[in-house]
C-alpha cells in the first residue's frame, strides 16, 4: 500500500486528473496521506510579483490553481498537505520526492507550460528518470 502519496499539482486538466488516480491509491488506505506539491518557477515568481502587489493576493492566487484538487480530497476525506516549492517544476519535485521518502509519486503528463514541455522535455519525463520511487504518470 501507498502511504506517502506525493501528487504534483500546478491546477492544469492533466493534474487534476492526476489528482483523481492519487485519490483512488489513497482512499480505501486510512494510513494514506497525499501531500500536494506546487513548484513555483524562477519565470512564474517573476511574473506573479509583477501583477499581485502584495503578498496576500499572490498567495490566494497560487492557491486558486488547487482549490479544485483540495476540494476532491475533502470530499473523501483524506489527509493531505500542500507544499510549496521554488526552482524549475522537474528537480524540484524529485528532490522532494527523494528526501521525504514518498511511496509513489502521481503525476499529469502534461502541465500549464506545454511550450517549456516541448522545450525543456516534459516535467513528468524528468521525474520518472530520476524519482527513487514509483512514478504514476497520468494522461
Amino acid at each position: 500500500m501507498f502511504n506517502q502519496i506525493l501528487l504534483a499539482s500546478d491546477g492544469s486538466e492533466h493534474s487534476i486528473r492526476a489528482c483523481e488516480k492519487a485519490v483512488t491509491l489513497a482512499e480505501n488506505n486510512p494510513k494514506a496521506k497525499i501531500t500536494i506539491a506546487y513548484v513555483v518557477d524562477g519565470a512564474a515568481s517573476k511574473a506573479d510579483v509583477l501583477n499581485h502587489w502584495n503578498a496576500s493576493d499572490l498567495d490566494q492566487s497560487r492557491k486558486a490553481k488547487l482549490t479544485i484538487t483540495e476540494r476532491k480530497l475533502k470530499e473523501k476525506n483524506i489527509s493531505y498537505e500542500v507544499k510549496v516549492l521554488h526552482g524549475d517544476p522537474g528537480p524540484s519535485i524529485v528532490k522532494y520526492a527523494n528526501e521525504h521518502q514518498v511511496d509513489i509519486c502521481v503525476i499529469g503528463s502534461r502541465g500549464l507550460n506545454s511550450l517549456q514541455e516541448m522545450v525543456l522535455g516534459s516535467v513528468s519525463h524528468k521525474v520518472a528518470k530520476r524519482a527513487e520511487c514509483p512514478v504514476l504518470i497520468v494522461k
